[in-house]
């Protein structure tokens, strides 16, 4: 098990390192990051004013510490949909990641996380002190808060990766998957709580989006990082996080089972 475990912690360290190639990309992001940062600020400041102050328990301090929290967080998980994996599967070259002695899925979400983890060094956590600096921010003084805003973080990580994989490898059925990738795209940044905080959505609206993972991947880790609701509502959306890892998680498992009986590769 010790090796096992040695060996998915060094497809993270694989991960981090690659990524890490792609400083200037780095560097570009973090000006994306700022710049979309300060339009969210004016936009959402300014609904926040015309509201009377305050709106379903957001005040601009509130709201600016979701803003850049969203904007750290944007390098680091996927909302494109886009992956390798799904470019393997379609030419076939999946058939030797099946040869090799690891799980196919825990692999492929080990060297996301490692990708994942990097973007916060050089794009996300400038892109928070920055505006913290350029605006303010309102963070919790209990550290419980911090330590349970890392796990979530690194469980939106994970999420993001093991929801991306799950169309990665519905390539196993489809000729194309770019498709399913637009459709993602479009719906993990809005029902994640990329544009606005899904607290503002209409109630209908906020239970469609509760029923997805995409809260999960960066609207939870937001809520328990700035310390919204309280330390009972931080434990209770960690505990979501992990009931959504575990069923994505076990869905990938089945997919990937059901894909690897069904592939063919010409003259194999």
């Amino acid at each position: 098990m010790r090796a096992t475990a040695r060996v998915y912690w060094r497809l993270l360290a694989a991960g981090f390192r690659r990524q890490s190639a792609y400083r200037l990309a780095a560097l570009g992001g973090l000006v994306a990051n700022l710049t979309f940062g300060l339009l969210k600020v004016a936009i959402l400041f300014a609904t926040v004013r015309a509201a009377g102050g305050r709106l379903h328990g957001y005040d601009t301090a509130s709201m600016s510490t979701y803003v850049w929290l969203s904007q750290g967080m944007l390098g680091s998980v996927n909302l494109s949909g886009r992956t390798d994996l799904a470019l393997r599967v379609k030419d076939g070259q999946v058939a030797i990641d099946f040869l090799r002695p690891v799980d196919l899925q825990a692999a492929t979400i080990a060297t996301e996380a490692g990708r994942a983890l990097f973007a916060l060094l050089p794009r996300g956590l400038p892109s928070v002190l920055l505006g913290a600096v350029a605006v303010g921010l309102r963070m919790p003084a209990s550290p419980v808060f911090y330590l349970l805003g890392a796990v979530s973080m690194v469980l939106g990580i994970v999420i993001s990766a093991a929801t991306v994989y799950l169309i990665a490898v519905a390539g196993f059925w489809l000729v194309e998957t770019r498709g399913l990738q637009i459709v993602y795209m479009l719906a993990s940044g809005f029902l994640g709580g990329l544009y606005v905080p899904i607290a503002l959505f209409p109630h209908w609206l906020r239970i469609l989006a509760t029923a997805t993972p995409f809260p999960s991947v960066m609207m939870y880790p937001i809520d328990v990082l700035s310390g919204l609701g309280g330390a009972g509502r931080a434990a209770g959306l960690v505990l979501a996080q992990l009931a959504w890892l575990a069923g994505l998680s076990v869905t990938g498992q089945l997919l990937t089972r059901a894909g690897r009986r069904k592939l063919e590769v010409q003259g194999g």
